[in-house]
């Protein structure tokens, strides 16, 4: 008898990601405590050349997250073979940048430490790590659009796996390179390249058999050369802003990563131990987020825009409530957590003097993402790109370099001015949800027969 459960319910597509950003986060932390036994300047370069990562993961993440979207529309829409063509237009694509990127990051990894004042006592860890693992970023390409097309598609429990097993592999393969177990060399930073190259590597293999299963038609191998130029400018017009979004936001992050490097060594790797600190408060409410993305998009698409109005508050609201609780909770433990990554006195005395800020920072980036992703699911991404464009680059980028650089307020300073931002962004975009300009757009679009499932949390 076939299953009558909604793929597209918000909790059905929450607790899958939920689980995964989770172990990827908690497996994230050993990685960076494994990492910080190599020493606290080869956390400083992960943490800033990580930075340097997202940046250009931005440029393919603008193909895979418009085609994603749209996955999800033409699913409620029921026109499942325009899906189909979109989704293997968003992989293509997106690889073929992934390999621009690695080319870049192989040959020039020199050229960038001096673009972003990296100290020269940190340059030799900085090319290897960026010229060897960076050279596999088309690895990540590929991750991310399989994994964000078979997502859209209703499908977050494979991508759920396929990550765990690929930070499995990665971490255990760490342990045994960076401190040269059972008779492998000691390979340190080096070591962290390979595995982390083999652990993509694993990944992609195992979403790429799951996406040619993921629609009514498997997808053959002589479709990839698919190129549909309507649904591909389709693609660009919900893609381009977002993703010039997503690029302002990594840009102003690397921007205040840069003033750190200036600040020192030490208030970079304070930052990064923070900022993996803060992944665990963050990480029920990033799945939320990402769960009602692709429920508005697929509620959108099938023309049912009361219901992705609610829903939209319905997920902020259990957002807010759960990453409250886990600041606090940080609060209280944090700095016992943070004496697992260092025991440098100053390191550690950053860090703890950024745990309040951190009951502020958290709801206001919850505000901020649900809604912006909300928005983004509609297809109002213009909004979003132009008043995040400017509050990050006036508030987040600006002020963070005259408040922390200029004014010698230090980290305390730069993070006044993230919180700042993420306030003044989240309010805007809950303004303009409030609004509801694009959901009145598809409650005219003409609707084909309705789905008989219905939407539930």
């Amino acid at each position: 008898m076939k299953s009558t459960s909604n793929p597209f319910g918000l909790w059905t597509l929450a607790w899958p990601i939920f689980i995964e950003v989770f172990l990827q986060t908690l497996l994230g932390t050993v990685d960076t405590v494994m990492v910080s036994r190599i020493s606290d300047d080869a956390v400083a370069v992960v943490g800033l050349a990580g930075q340097l990562f997202g940046a250009l993961t931005t440029l393919f993440m603008t193909i895979a997250g418009g085609a994603g979207i749209l996955i999800a529309q033409k699913i409620g829409a029921r026109r499942g073979e325009d899906a189909r063509t979109i989704a293997i237009m968003g992989v293509t694509v997106s690889t073929l940048i992934g390999i621009a990127i690695s080319v870049l990051l192989y040959t020039q990894p020199h050229a960038l430490a001096r673009m972003l004042h990296l100290s020269d006592d940190l340059l030799p860890l900085w090319k290897d790590y960026v010229a060897y693992f960076g050279g596999g970023m088309f690895l990540s390409a590929m991750i991310a659009a399989l994994s964000t097309a078979i997502r859209n598609t209703g499908n977050t429990k494979a991508p759920m796996f396929i990550g765990i097993a690929m930070n499995v592999i990665h971490i255990a393969m760490n342990y045994v390179l960076i401190f040269g177990m059972f008779g492998f060399p000691e390979w340190g930073l080096f070591g962290v390249t390979v595995s982390g190259n083999v652990s993509r590597l694993f990944a992609v293999i195992l979403l790429f058999y799951v996406f040619i299963h993921s629609f009514e038609r498997k997808i053959q191998l002589a479709e990839w050369r698919i190129f549909n130029s309507k649904l591909f400018k389709e693609i660009i017009r919900i893609g381009w802003p977002l993703g010039v979004n997503m690029s302002g936001w990594v840009f102003s992050q690397l921007a205040i990563y840069t003033f750190l490097a200036i600040l020192g060594a030490q208030e970079l790797a304070a930052r990064t131990y923070m900022n993996t600190l803060e992944s665990f408060c963050f990480m029920l409410g990033y799945a939320f987020a990402l769960a009602v993305q692709i429920q508005i998009a697929h509620l959108y698409g099938a023309a049912k825009t009361r219901e992705a109005y609610k829903g939209a508050y319905r997920a902020l609201y259990i957002s807010l409530a759960v990453v409250t609780a886990n600041a606090l909770l940080l609060l209280l433990l944090g700095k016992y957590l943070l004496g697992i990554f260092t025991n440098d006195p100053v390191i550690l005395s950053l860090g703890q003097s950024l745990l309040v800020l951190n009951l502020i920072l958290q709801p206001a980036k919850v505000l901020n993402m649900s809604l912006n992703n909300a928005l983004n699911a509609v297809g109002d991404t213009r909004y979003t790109m132009v008043t995040s464009l400017v509050s990050m680059s006036i508030i987040a980028t600006g002020c963070s370099y005259w408040l922390g650089i200029h004014a010698g307020w230090g980290l305390i300073g730069i993070y006044c001015c993230m919180i700042t931002d993420e306030l003044v962004r989240g309010i805007l975009v809950l303004h303009r949800w409030r609004g509801q300009k694009y959901l009145r757009k598809g409650e005219t679009t003409p609707s084909l027969p309705k789905e008989t499932a219905a939407l539930t949390v």
